[in-house]
């Protein structure tokens, strides 16, 4: 496997891989303070929606994959979030991506966030997914943090290769056309 440069992914973008796409690294207009986003030399920076899930422990459930209880968070939908101190949210990508059978896809966090304690935390887009990423953040520090939607949040990462014997489209996978922050399912 190899990593892809901007060309590479500029080309895979205008085949339908990240819609919308900005094919620049976009920082905002003069004087103006946005975490940047969109294309960079090998990767591209993806924004988050205004769609935010905040843990809470109001209703004291507890956190379980298998049997996922909805009291565990609050729905917000706006243009930033204050995430609690030792808490997360989980929120979603602005972008629709569509990954090629040959591409296989990993997420960093911004060193913007990473710098104020917010860990970002990605599961890998295997080949032929599809869907709106959904995004863990976690703020690790004993202060409220703030997160801003429509500016960038994590990096991805393409590196291409062979396709696999069996795409996540292929089998299906549960997560596969996802739209909206997707919680976990069984």
């Amino acid at each position: 496997m190899s990593l892809l440069p901007d060309w590479r992914i500029r080309e895979l973008a205008r085949g339908g891989m990240i819609e919308p796409f900005e094919d620049r690294l976009v920082r905002g207009p003069e004087n103006a303070q946005v975490i940047s986003y969109g294309l960079s030399s090998f990767g591209y920076d993806l924004r988050c929606a205004d769609e935010w899930k905040v843990f809470t422990n109001v209703m004291s459930a507890v956190v379980d994959p298998k049997h996922f209880d909805n009291r565990s968070f609050v729905d917000i939908q706006a243009p930033e979030i204050i995430i609690p101190p030792n808490s997360f949210v989980l929120a979603r990508s602005l972008e629709y991506l569509r990954i090629p059978d040959t591409v296989m896809v990993v997420a960093l966090g911004k060193s913007t966030y990473a710098r104020c304690g917010i860990v970002a935390n990605v599961t890998p887009l295997e080949p032929g997914w599809e869907g709106h990423v959904t995004l863990e953040f976690s703020n690790t520090t004993p202060l409220p943090a703030k997160m801003y939607a429509g500016e960038g949040c994590v990096q991805l990462l393409f590196f291409e290769g062979e396709r696999p014997e069996v795409t996540y489209g292929d089998r299906g996978g549960k997560y596969q056309g996802q739209r909206g922050v997707t919680l976990p399912k069984m």
